[in-house]
């Protein structure tokens, strides 16, 4: 084991928060704002809720661009503070809001991608997250995370460390991109057979007037709930689960992701015993979950195929939806609760509620179009291999992130030789 020198990261890096954007400033269309909640498993997600419009976009704020080699670290939040990440391809333009710190390295000093990779250990975060500790809301500086004291080898050997590491998350880079294509396909297939009624031999299907428009006929207009064969939720135990670090794990709001995407960083557990006694919010095979109170109300995910967990449950915060499997499937069902009207329409479910959130009798309230059985499973063979490649793709990136998270902590403290020349 080689003992590597250290350096303050203020020394190598300029280090200082994103800008303070006004909230009324924002929009749906413009320049994508990165905010605390972009920073997720290490990474920044470029898939951002608000925007700033272009003529709002001055000189001043250039600085608050997010550059290929800058890190970002989550400044406040009590589960998010001293969360680091970096956006593996900054591919257009994206501002970084207030309270994120934008650690920007010195390249002709440090290898930027080894400067994120030493950080990204949760030592870290941990130290960070204690730096926070305080009266009110955790909370750190721009000046406490320039102290912190990260390795430094030499430069050749910083980009050679870096280039192993970097290996690995073009990989993972890769088949989340793959991932991505695969769901907008489905998604797509989705749209053409069931909002714009384009199925085999449609032309020859006459329309016939619903509440909900045109329809095909032989299709009809359904409330939800008659479709289901089970829609629960979960719970924790009494007390919490604070001091819970094994057991089976609790899929909460946080893991709501979409398919093939799940939060493993900051996953949640109960005992093995309170598990064993729950009748309801058990996770199975090809369950789909829906966030059902709080700021992102709707969003939903589709658990199959073993991943995320092949045991698992969910907290009181998530309802598991199964459909009864005729006219309604699994895979119809995740996709038809991915489209935008339907994730406004649960929404609007409670827009008159002081506490955001949806109940079971709104969720079984929901209409959909339902088409028949034919339609209904032609269209289950020809998805189902699109969302079955999305599990086999994020197995292949859970077991290719646990590789990397074992060789990161043996390059950095030279545990393994690399080779490097100075």
């Amino acid at each position: 084991m080689v003992d590597w020198p250290q350096t303050c990261l203020g020394k190598i890096s300029q280090i200082y928060s994103g800008f303070a954007f006004r909230s009324q400033d924002l929009r749906e269309h413009g320049i994508p704002v990165v905010k605390i909640a972009n920073i997720q498993d290490k990474r920044v997600s470029p898939e951002c809720g608000d925007h700033l419009p272009e003529d709002l976009c001055t000189e001043k704020l250039d600085r608050y661009f997010l550059h290929q080699g800058d890190t970002l670290i989550a400044m406040t939040g009590a589960g998010s503070v001293g969360k680091v990440g970096k956006m593996p391809r900054v591919d257009g333009r994206f501002l970084v809001n207030q309270r994120v710190a934008i650690v920007r390295p010195d390249d002709s000093r440090c290898d930027p991608a080894f400067v994120y990779f030493a950080l990204s250990q949760d030592f870290y975060e941990t130290k960070l997250y204690g730096l926070g500790l305080g009266a009110g809301q955790p909370n750190v500086s721009a000046k406490q995370i320039g102290e912190l004291e990260i390795p430094f080898p030499s430069l050749p050997m910083q980009r050679r460390i870096a280039e192993i590491l970097s290996a690995y998350d073009d990989l993972i880079e890769n088949n989340q991109r793959r991932i991505r294509i695969l769901e907008e396909t489905a998604r797509a297939l989705y749209r053409e057979r069931f909002v714009e009624f384009r199925f085999p031999s449609h032309e020859k299907v006459r329309h016939v007037a619903s509440n909900l428009g045109d329809i095909p006929q032989g299709w009809e207009v359904v409330t939800l709930g008659t479709q289901l064969a089970a829609l629960d939720s979960g719970k924790r135990p009494k007390g919490g689960i604070r001091d819970v670090e094994y057991g089976v794990p609790s899929i909460g709001a946080e893991n709501i992701n979409g398919i093939g995407r799940h939060d493993f960083v900051n996953e949640k557990f109960v005992p093995r015993e309170f598990f064993q006694e729950l009748r309801k919010g058990v996770v199975r095979d090809r369950d789909v979950a829906i966030y059902k109170d709080g700021a992102y109300i709707g969003k939903s995910s589709y658990f199959r195929d073993g991943f995320p967990h092949s045991e698992c449950c969910v907290n009181e915060h998530v309802f598991l939806l199964r459909a009864n499997g005729v006219r309604l499937k699994q895979n119809a069902l995740y996709l038809w609760l991915q489209e935008p009207a339907t994730v406004h329409a649960i929404r609007a479910t409670n827009a008159n509620a002081a506490q955001p959130g949806i109940n079971q009798q709104s969720v079984r309230g929901l209409e959909l179009i339902l088409p028949d059985e034919n339609t209904a499973e032609s269209f289950d063979r020809l998805v189902e291999p699109l969302l079955a490649e999305i599990i086999n793709l994020a197995k292949r990136i859970q077991n290719l992130r646990r590789t990397r998270d074992l060789l990161l902590p043996r390059l950095l403290c030279g545990q393994v030789d690399v080779n490097a020349r100075d």
